[in-house]
């Protein structure tokens, strides 16, 4: 990475082919580093988005930015054999390990701000740990908006960064030392300063919720947990 590109990922900023090749280049320690940053709680965290996303048997769900697919293989254990999930990416080396873990579920490479799929084509809508990467957010929720049928949820697990003490202490020193330190253990720096950095510029969890109510999502709320690190939103499309 150039040192111009080095500063924007210090700053959680880069422009969207270097947060895909970032993600390229970090896909074969993204589980574990995952595991080990949030002492395997991402799984748990997982599951209450996909009992928000309120899929059942036999719907259709679409998980944008699926990365290695944890969340949509949650949400197929919902939907089960008669229902379709559909992860969405655009690092290729994401999508691979993702088929290789879940090789009955279906992921497609797709840019999450120009989804490829028809207007309310699915029963809900789904991003994990992936929308502060979006480079626009609001377009990233109206594309998930549109593909979702009315009376549909659209749901978004994001860290967020806790604004009182001491866990906001805590949170400091875990992504300004230590995140960085297992970055370089695990040969990119860069990538893992990228990370907790954008995590800083996304908005609160009330930033989060205006941005759902402005692209025409309805009864919005949200959930804080993991002592204000996790908010999971969701909203629900309203009827045409």
């Amino acid at each position: 990475m150039s040192p111009t590109s080095a500063g924007r990922a210090r700053s959680g900023t880069l422009p969207e082919p270097q947060v895909q090749a970032m993600f390229d280049r970090i896909a074969g320690v993204y589980d574990v580093l995952n595991s080990v940053m949030t002492a395997g709680l991402h799984h748990r965290w997982r599951e209450r988005a996909a009992d928000l996303a309120a899929a059942g048997p036999g719907d259709r769900v679409l998980d944008v930015a699926t990365g290695t697919g944890d969340l949509a293989i949650e949400l197929k254990r919902r939907v089960g054999d008669g229902g379709e999930v559909i992860g969405s990416d655009f690092s290729e080396r994401m999508l691979e390990i993702a088929r290789a873990k879940a090789p009955e579920l279906t992921f497609e490479h797709g840019n999450a701000l120009d989804l490829p799929y028809d207007d309310d084509s699915f029963d809900a809508a789904t991003v994990g740990f992936g929308a502060r990467n979006f480079a626009e957010l609001a377009t990233g929720l109206r594309e998930m908006e549109r593909v979702v049928r009315p009376g549909g949820r659209v749901v978004i697990l994001e860290m967020t960064t806790p604004a009182r003490p001491p866990l906001s202490w805590f949170f400091q020193v875990w992504f300004d030392r230590v995140v960085p330190l297992l970055g370089r253990v695990a040969g990119d720096p860069d990538a893992y300063s990228y990370l907790p950095n954008s995590v800083r510029r996304f908005p609160d969890a009330r930033g989060v919720g205006a941005a759902m109510v402005a692209v025409g999502l309805r009864d919005v709320r949200w959930i804080l947990t993991a002592g204000g690190i996790i908010a999971i939103h969701v909203g629900t499309v309203e009827a045409s």
